[in-house]
């Protein structure tokens, strides 16, 4: 009889057959809790759909969309998902490239977080254009009215640099998973056999198939590592490249970075947690998993407090009268309640994580991963609404509140992430088994007086 070793990370898995049976269970009987959940999820998404169908009917003036707030929730939300996006592939590339071996049971979900993030980002650009059916005039791409969007316009540079992200990351996530995939295929049976044959590209696990496959990913890993750090910056130089007080810093491209490690890092725990639950498999995500996430959350908590700390320092120290009146406003000005739970959830909240009993306590570091969701949305909001409402002429200034179409239309946003990502749970093991199985010890042969010992 042939039993594995116990392993250090998964000590209570015994046989690479195990394995298989568990995580396959997940695309065949998912349960109640998962169609409770989806019904949910679908109904929000129902809910965020009416809202920006009365939007397209009645026009932008649904919205707090104002003079002098230009950019309301709409690209709060575009820099709250493409920070969430930019973490998973950067997550799982970089810790491919350094062989932690906690790497395995995480980094699926991950990948299919980024993925499913960068759709949900790409959304809220046409949403903030109001004439969706008009979004074809922002392409660039020789037309019948002579005009090409400017090429020196950040916004620009956004869509090249989202596209290509979004196709790297795509083909990191389908490619790091043709091995499950055929996995799949070979328990499945009818249509979803004939989609996983598609899907797996005829792998059969040769020798030749894995020395490829093992070369592609680490490019891929060593292309999806820089990329992620240079499409993040451009993000930034939408806002550091003008000259709004409070935008106009060098600190805001590693910041921003920073930032997305840390917001996606949380949504990652939260995602696993509810995986953990819903399916079963607490063998396979233990808290050793949890320990070593909370880990990279409190040293990215660590570099964003310190961002918010030269902020304010540099405002102070630099003179501008405009500048320390800007950060000023942040914190006691209209919007004082926003910046103070910026702080409170990414700065106070992730010091918990000091403690290493908080650290593996899941339910715990549940509760932490949405404060510091919530934190990093409301950090995206003050970084955005605070500096158009309070520019440089007191004349100019204008209050902004989000209506409640704005607010259906960011519920909504969470429910079409939520459906991709369930819709993932079905479709795709959410936890690589191919890869598993490599840091597992090798099977040994068991005499047949020893076929009982564990």
């Amino acid at each position: 009889m042939a039993t594995l070793i116990r392993s250090d990370v998964h000590p209570e898995i015994r046989s690479y057959g195990e394995v298989n049976r568990d995580i396959l269970r997940i695309l065949q009987t998912p349960g109640r809790a998962y169609w409770t959940l989806l019904s949910f999820v679908l109904l929000c998404l129902a809910w965020g759909a009416f809202c920006w169908f009365v939007q397209i009917k009645d026009g932008m003036g649904v919205a707090g969309i104002n003079n002098p707030v230009g950019w309301g929730s709409y690209i709060v939300n575009f820099v709250f998902w493409v920070g969430i996006a930019h973490s998973g592939t950067l997550i799982s590339a970089i810790l491919f490239l350094f062989r932690a071996r906690w790497r395995q049971s995480i980094y699926r979900a991950a990948e299919a977080m980024t993925v499913f993030a960068v759709m949900t980002a790409g959304l809220f650009p046409l949403i903030h254009l109001g004439r969706v059916w008009l979004f074809y005039w922002l392409i660039p791409y020789p037309n019948q009215r002579f005009l090409w969007p400017n090429f020196r316009s950040p916004l620009l540079w956004d869509v090249f640099a989202v596209l290509t992200y979004f196709t790297v990351s795509a083909l990191f996530f389908f490619m790091g998973s043709i091995p499950d995939l055929a996995a799949a295929r070979d328990r499945a049976a009818g249509l979803r056999k004939k989609f996983y044959t598609v899907a797996s590209l005829g792998w059969r696990g040769t020798d030749d198939e894995w020395r490829h496959f093992s070369r592609a990913y680490l490019y891929l890993a060593a292309l999806a590592t820089p990329l992620v750090l240079s499409v993040h910056s451009v993000v930034s130089w939408d806002f550091a490249v003008s000259i709004v007080p409070g935008w106009h810093t060098t600190i805001f491209a590693p910041y921003f970075v920073a930032g997305a490690i840390f917001s996606g890092m949380a949504m990652v725990i939260t995602l696993l947690t509810l995986l953990r639950k819903i399916f079963g498999l607490e063998k396979y995500l233990t808290a050793k998993h949890y320990d070593a996430m909370a880990k990279l959350v409190l040293l990215t908590s660590l570099i964003v407090t310190y961002a918010y700390l030269v902020e304010f320092f540099l405002a102070w120290y630099s003179g501008e009268v405009i500048e320390r009146q800007s950060f000023w406003n942040r914190a006691f000005g209209d919007y004082w309640w926003a910046a103070w739970i910026m702080l409170t959830c990414n700065a106070l909240v992730p010091i918990l994580l000091w403690f290493r009993r908080v650290r593996r306590s899941i339910p715990a570091l549940f509760v932490i991963s949405l404060f510091v969701n919530i934190g990093m949305w409301f950090e995206r909001f003050v970084i955005v609404i605070t500096s158009l409402a309070h520019d440089y002429l007191p004349y100019a200034w204008g209050p902004y509140r989000p209506s409640w179409v704005e607010m259906g239309i960011l519920l909504g946003s969470f429910a079409w992430f939520g459906t991709w990502f369930l819709l993932f749970c079905r479709l795709i093991p959410p936890i690589a088994i191919a890869e598993l199985k490599e840091v597992l010890p090798a099977p040994r042969r068991a005499t047949a007086q020893k076929a009982g010992a564990p």
